[in-house]
């Protein structure tokens, strides 16, 4: 329950959230209660089974359509424009088999009625900055971090998506000239160095070790942290806090890490670090990866996160951000990443800006699809 503060009126809106790997609808009353709450997994290489799983979903969350209000769909991409004649076509999304698809007019025509669209990254803003960690501020900038790296921008409670609907989409501003290739041809984006499999990617190359975010981040407090490293503001050691990295599962990967020693053949490299003894005299197995590289990967990763959000500061300069996605369960964010952001930002009066963990997690997206 969020908000108990309306009259009842009997109406009710339908959320869904259309995700890479899961989709999700709600039916939420007047008051933001959720009522009802169905998911399943996205087909997302099959754009007419999505529409499919769409619809049936709505259908089968609202059994009664006449008491519904107002049905709201979040999806990932960045803009809608007019094709020829009057469907408009999603572009620029990383689920690859939307891409230039009229799914909002063929929505429309499969469920004979009215829906509202938006871009997956707003509707996670909007329900932040209305019911969640951004309520109260003026100007809030919603982070996406996990698969992807995306932004929504709420001015008073309203979406701002200027001219052609790609404001807020600093995961596509250039960080590194000539640097990672991205998905939208170009090169350099930030998604291609602090989303998720920019991070596990990046740590395969430091350390031979395909792993997961989980996996990285799990046990291996002692090789990211120094004792000169501080902790969050409230308090809070990073070292304790959740370290699921993604939004998704980790494609059914063991809990440990796939070694890759260097003839290729994937023999583990797991060590016997003998600068480690413990006080009975024996050796102690780290987890892989060294300390020299696992802080490597972390600074590197900080460093990246802080100009990319800088930038957005300087630019921007709203008076709240409010970090979601898979990644924004992750400790170090709190302290050492915000640490990194606030370096950066051109004015020291902007530095204090408030860097805030979402409150209505995974809910967010289909929260904010219930509310445009």
């Amino acid at each position: 329950m969020y908000n108990t503060a309306k009259p009842p009126t009997g109406k009710y809106a339908v959320g869904v959230d259309l995700g890479g790997t899961k989709t999700e609808a709600i039916l939420l009353d007047e008051n933001y209660n959720i009522l009802k709450r169905i998911r399943t997994k996205t087909p997302s290489h099959d754009y007419n089974k999505i529409v499919s799983t769409i619809t049936s979903l709505i259908a089968e969350v609202a059994p009664n359509p006449s008491k519904v209000e107002k049905i709201g769909v979040c999806t990932p991409g960045t803009a809608y424009i007019h094709a020829d004649g009057d469907k408009e076509v999603i572009r620029n999304s990383n689920t690859q088999s939307l891409q230039n698809m009229p799914l909002h007019h063929d929505l429309q025509r499969r469920l004979n009625t009215k829906i509202v669209m938006e871009n997956d990254a707003n509707c996670f803003a909007l329900a932040e900055a209305v019911l969640g960690a951004g309520a109260g501020f003026q100007t809030v900038f919603g982070v996406i971090m996990g698969t992807g790296v995306g932004g929504g921008i709420v001015i008073d409670g309203r979406i701002h998506r200027g001219r052609t609907g790609i404001s807020g989409e600093w995961g596509h501003h250039t960080l590194h000239i000539e640097g990672n290739h991205c998905y939208c041809g170009r090169r350099g984006c930030v998604e291609t160095y602090i989303s998720g499999p920019a991070l596990e990617h990046r740590w395969e190359e430091l350390t031979g070790q395909r792993c997961s975010m989980q996996e990285i981040l799990s046990g291996r407090e002692s090789l990211f942290y120094e004792n000169n490293d501080e902790v969050s503001d409230d308090g809070r050691s990073s070292k304790s806090s959740d370290c699921r990295g993604s939004d998704n599962d980790n494609d059914g990967r063991s809990s440990d890490c796939r070694g890759r020693s260097n003839d290729g053949r994937g023999r583990s490299n797991d060590n016997i670090n003998k600068s480690s003894i413990d006080p009975a005299g024996q050796y102690s197995i780290e987890p892989p990866g060294t300390p020299d590289n696992a802080r490597i990967w972390r600074d590197e990763w900080f460093e990246n996160l802080g100009y990319g959000l800088a930038n957005v500061v300087d630019i921007l300069d709203p008076d709240a951000i409010v970090l979601g996605g898979g990644l924004s369960n992750i400790g170090m964010l709190y302290d050492l990443g915000i640490k990194s952001v606030r370096e950066k930002i051109f004015s020291d009066m902007a530095s204090d800006i408030p860097i805030l963990r979402n409150r209505l997690g995974d809910s967010a997206g289909v929260i904010g699809a219930c509310l445009l």
